[in-house]
């Protein structure tokens, strides 16, 4: 038997319950197969998730035992990627806790809506599970300490699907920033736009026959079904969903924060609404994020409505230097000195569709997938571990805070929490379905 799982049968019993059910330790004291193979768990399939479960199967030495998901038409999408790929049938089934009982999964991809990622992380490390969680990490903050707490007391590899972190060409630049290719920098600009259309204004209707509502709010205090609400429109509702900038801002804030090497900001304003229809969408279209660090400033803007390009490109970062600038839009870099003449560009020839949801490009994915089955094989922190995820993910949470409560928010330095501010710190967490909390 593997260390890791000595360790984590020696150190837990039954761990806790979340929506009712526990989990005995000793039900997953087993070895990953004798071939290394993994054998996964899928959950969330009607998006990104379906992709990302082909691409999974592909890998070497890995097997999808299970698609799960709550609508029938997504579980279909998620059987078909994965029969499509590479000819088998995973099972399916509805309830990841029914997933998570079975001592033959090693680890659990999670793509469900966001108010379920981190719960299901932590349901799926106290199972004995490693973890690949799409981002955001969580829904609030507190839920993002609790997904690092889970990772470490069970041992578990979790790994956020921030891939650009394993992105061989991005990474060469990163570290010629590292070592000081345009000097000392001292602003960093991220940004996403594009064009989306009003979601209108949702009717109450009896639940679809094919969809479990119940299990698909989960953790979720219960609201009505609203005939605009699944599948996507529940990104831009506070109750379920974090708006434009965790769903991509998260990405090119993670770009932001590991060029400049710090780990949270010390002051985080916001401004935006919604401005381009009125509906039920409740986060803003429109914003713009400034975080104020120790030497450096970052901005994020985020134009869900409006799709004009920021240097070219559709999303990106531009790190600004005493003795130049240097631009990403995907996994690529172009340098410039301060006469804005091109010193570097450096691009790749793969095709990276930064406004697809479900894959901006699955051979970059695949990159991302490797180093996470690497570090489950054989043990090691992942490009894009929790607690990276957790700090990236914490950035625009505040800059959501920031907007919701409509002040600066001042950010203590050793664990990331607002300072003396009672209206954000009430948004620090969230209320749960009775029953559903999640506990560590």
């Amino acid at each position: 038997m593997d260390k890791t799982r000595r360790d984590f049968i020696r150190n837990t019993g039954t761990v806790f319950a979340l929506g009712g059910i526990g989990f005995s330790a000793k039900s997953y004291a087993r070895i990953i197969g004798a071939n290394d193979r993994i054998n996964m768990g899928i959950m969330g399939t009607n998006g990104r998730g379906a992709g990302m479960a082909a691409n999974f199967s592909i890998q070497k030495n890995t097997e999808i035992l299970y698609i799960c998901d709550v609508e029938e038409t997504a579980l279909a999408k998620g059987v078909n990627a994965v029969k499509k790929a590479v000819n088998k049938v995973p099972k399916t089934e509805k309830d990841i806790r029914k997933v998570l009982q079975d001592k033959n999964v090693d680890a659990m991809y999670l793509a469900p809506p966001d108010h379920w990622h981190a719960p299901a992380a932590i349901l799926s490390c106290a199972a004995g599970k490693h973890v690949y969680v799409e981002k955001p990490l969580c829904h609030n903050p507190h839920e993002g300490e609790l997904a690092v707490a889970a990772a470490r007391k069970f041992k578990r590899v979790v790994q956020m699907g921030s891939q650009r972190r394993s992105w061989p060409i991005l990474t060469q630049g990163i570290n010629e920033l590292h070592n000081g290719v345009i000097g000392k920098v001292h602003m960093a600009k991220t940004w996403y736009t594009n064009n989306r259309a009003s979601i209108g204004i949702g009717k109450q209707i009896a639940v679809p026959s094919n969809l479990d509502f119940e299990l698909w709010q989960g953790p979720a205090p219960r609201r009505p079904y609203l005939d605009n609400l699944v599948h996507y429109n529940w990104h831009w509702r506070w109750h379920w969903g974090t708006g434009e900038a965790l769903n991509n801002g998260t990405h090119e804030i993670d770009v932001a924060r590991w060029g400049l090497g710090v780990d949270y900001p010390t002051k985080v304003c916001s401004v935006g609404g919604r401005y381009r229809f009125s509906d039920d969408w409740e986060t803003p279209d429109t914003q713009l994020i400034t975080f104020e660090c120790e030497g450096a400033s970052v901005i994020w803007e985020g134009r869900s409505c409006s799709s004009a390009l920021v240097e070219g490109e559709d999303r990106g970062v531009i790190f600004y230097g005493e003795n130049g600038s240097m631009i990403t839009g995907g996994n690529s870099y172009v340098i410039r000195d301060n006469k804005n003449i091109i010193v570097k560009d450096v691009k790749s020839d793969i095709k990276i569709d930064g406004r697809d949801p479900s894959s901006p490009s699955a051979s970059l994915d695949g990159v991302h997938i490797d180093n996470f089955l690497k570090c489950v094989r054989e043990g090691g922190v992942p490009n894009a571990d929790v607690e990276t995820g957790r700090k990236s993910t914490l950035w625009v949470q505040l800059g959501n805070i920031s907007q919701r409560v409509g002040t600066t928010l001042y950010i203590n330095q050793k664990n990331g929490h607002v300072i003396d501010n009672k209206a954000a710190t009430a948004l620090w967490s969230r209320t749960y379905e009775p029953g559903w909390e999640p506990i560590v």
